[in-house]
């Protein structure tokens, strides 16, 4: 969700300087079923601009309905959104409305806790029932400092309920190629919400805008790769090298990671093995057992574009901790 943050962040420091109110409405609980779990978010502007979702988009409309009680009285309020009786989702929604106006040391926070990957974590205080309260509110713990999303009076949380949600850095996709099937993974991760950064050999001379939605072009070397990743990175090894390949995986044997792939079929990923454990005969057998290749899963894909949903599913699933299966054949929730 760190992704989404960001992108209502961005938004806001957008539309600001053209005068702007904002009201954040914020998801903090949930009886039942629905489409997103709480912690979702939306922004709404005065002007009318929606950023982001807190339902599949059929309770956008009521939230902003209800928001311009809080941009009239600057008072947060919860709104009770009953989804059993209109949408067939099975739940209740309760649902924070607040004014957002983060000044400028948060923002500065903000974006220098995502860009050095930092968790954080944002604690909003509510009761669960329809109501207006000025002590409802929600404020950001950064390493260190505890800033609120807008100017508020007092701090008494007495009788409140806490919701608290630990955000982690960004997911990030590191691929290791630059070719057309590395430029459709790319789009399609970005779309995701992942950070991807793209490895590339310098004497290709590509740049950021072969790459739709591309974080960051890192061009090196194979031999030259110094990796620096955490466990919220998948990397996808996909030069069509069988050289370059190898190099990469040499430099990526020490570092943890919460997925590394391998373009190509099960018969180069073997002869790639034998060769690294040649090179490398320290190498762990538990590092070669963590590579998924051929990567992705088994969607009858054959298009680019195809490969690149299969691998972006395959990541999920293991992040997830998960194993994927028709919805339909799934007993209980259908989503976490």
């Amino acid at each position: 969700m760190t992704h989404e943050l960001k992108h209502i962040i961005r938004q806001f420091e957008l539309n600001k300087p053209k005068g702007q109110q904002a009201v954040l409405a914020t998801v903090v609980a949930l009886d039942g079923s629905s489409y997103r779990r709480p912690g979702v978010r939306m922004l709404i502007f005065d002007s009318g601009e929606m950023v982001g979702a807190v339902s599949g988009g059929c309770v956008e409309k009521e939230v902003f309905r209800q928001a311009e009680s809080v941009f009239n009285t600057g008072i947060p309020r919860v709104m009770v959104y009953d989804g059993r009786y209109r949408l067939g989702c099975e739940g209740v929604l309760y649902i924070l409305l607040e004014k957002f106006d983060p000044d400028s040391s948060f923002l500065n926070l903000f974006w220098d806790t995502i860009q050095n990957r930092n968790p954080f974590s944002i604690h909003t205080y509510f009761e669960k029932e329809q109501n207006d309260s000025a002590k409802y509110h929600t404020v950001f713990h950064f390493e260190g400092e505890i800033l609120p999303i807008a100017p508020r009076n007092g701090k008494d949380i007495s009788g409140l309920l806490q919701f608290q949600q630990e955000m982690k850095p960004c997911f990030q996709l590191v691929i290791i190629g630059a070719e057309h099937d590395a430029v459709q993974l790319c789009k399609y991760a970005s779309l995701t919400g992942w950070e991807v950064s793209v490895v590339a050999n310098p004497r290709e001379e590509k740049t950021q805008q072969d790459f739709p939605g591309v974080h960051k072009l890192v061009n090196v070397e194979a031999e030259l790769y110094k990796p620096s990743l955490d466990e919220q990175t998948a990397v996808v090894v996909m030069t069509h090298s069988y050289v370059k390949d190898l190099q990469f995986l040499m430099a990526l044997k020490e570092e943890k990671m919460a997925y590394l792939g391998l373009l190509g079929p099960a018969r180069r990923r073997e002869k790639l093995f034998d060769e690294l454990l040649e090179r490398c005969p320290d190498i762990t057998e538990d590092f070669l057992d963590r590579v998924h290749g051929p990567a992705g899963i088994n969607i009858g894909a054959e298009t680019p574009q195809e490969i690149a949903i299969s691998i972006v599913s395959e990541i999920l699933t293991v992040i997830r901790d998960t194993e994927p299966t028709l919805l339909k054949h799934k007993m209980g929730r259908i989503h976490t």
